[in-house]
């Protein structure tokens, strides 16, 4: 996703039941409960039991850390192919609920990832899926996360903002998300927000940066376009060939999730922020 449109994520639906005790494989529902049926195809949803299934089978070692089920947990949509704009609400668009495995954008794809990492059952991941991508899992355009940085703004954040912590030449400045050079707004009906922004130049990014990220940290692609604070987002991923960045890949060459290698993507961009799972 290199377009805020890209950004505007949408998804949610509500609902709970009992968490499965840990290592306990999910069962597999054959027959959806009605909610969990309007909002997902069945593809989606087998797949949603595949991967409750490879969660639950996961070691204790793996279930404690962050990073590694993150890992886990985004490497089975690998090849999925991208989809631009995949959520739908805007100010004169009644918000959906969208849950949709078949194809993704940058964003959709590390808000399916980071509420699976979580979730126990159907019902869990999607009430995670909600308080990811609304603020006080309110279900409307207004309340929706649209910029990365909102993750860990918002309310019930779901992950640190490290930036500041990877290197001495991190920069901090003020931005109007939302608020294009000429004074309109990107997304009509949304307030403009005020925010400090810091992100760590490309240049800034060397070995010592590279041995203090940590594989499942979410990585946001810094813009200086007025307005924005990144403009794509992946997954850093530390493998046995070196780091990558684990993305929904809008490149004409790519057009699926894939692993880029990381210094050479992230070296053809303004910079990067950096998020990390709590």
């Amino acid at each position: 996703m290199y377009r805020v449109v890209s950004m505007i994520l949408a998804i949610a639906l509500s609902g709970c039941a009992d968490k499965i005790p840990v290592g306990q494989t999910p069962e597999p529902i054959t027959t959806p409960p009605a909610d969990l049926k309007a909002s997902m195809d069945n593809d989606t949803l087998n797949k949603l039991n595949e991967l409750l299934a490879l969660r639950a089978k996961a070691t204790p070692e793996q279930r404690q850390d962050n990073g590694r089920m993150i890992d886990l947990l985004s490497r089975p949509f690998l090849g999925t192919p991208y989809v631009a704009n995949r959520l739908i609400g805007s100010q004169t668009t009644p918000e959906e609920l969208v849950i949709d495995f078949r194809g993704l954008d940058c964003f959709t794809y590390i808000d399916y990832v980071d509420a699976l990492r979580q979730a126990n059952s159907q019902a869990d991941f999607v009430q995670r899926l909600i308080q990811i991508r609304y603020a006080n899992g309110d279900i409307s355009f207004l309340k929706r996360k649209h910029f990365f940085t909102d993750w860990s703004h918002q309310a019930k954040t779901n992950v640190t903002d490290v930036t500041a912590t990877l290197s001495p030449h991190a920069v901090t400045l003020v931005k109007n998300l939302n608020q294009k050079s000429d004074g309109s707004s990107y997304l009509p009906g949304l307030k403009n927000v005020r925010r400090s922004i810091t992100y760590l130049p490309s240049e800034a990014i060397d070995d010592k940066v590279l041995a203090r990220l940590h594989t499942g940290d979410y990585i946001g692609i810094y813009t200086n376009l007025a307005g924005l604070d990144v403009t794509h987002t992946g997954i850093y991923i530390m493998t046995e060939n070196g780091p990558v960045l684990r993305n929904a890949s809008s490149r004409k060459e790519n057009m699926q999730v894939v692993d880029s290698p990381f210094m050479e993507y992230v070296q053809a961009t303004p910079g990067i922020v950096v998020l990390r799972a709590k």
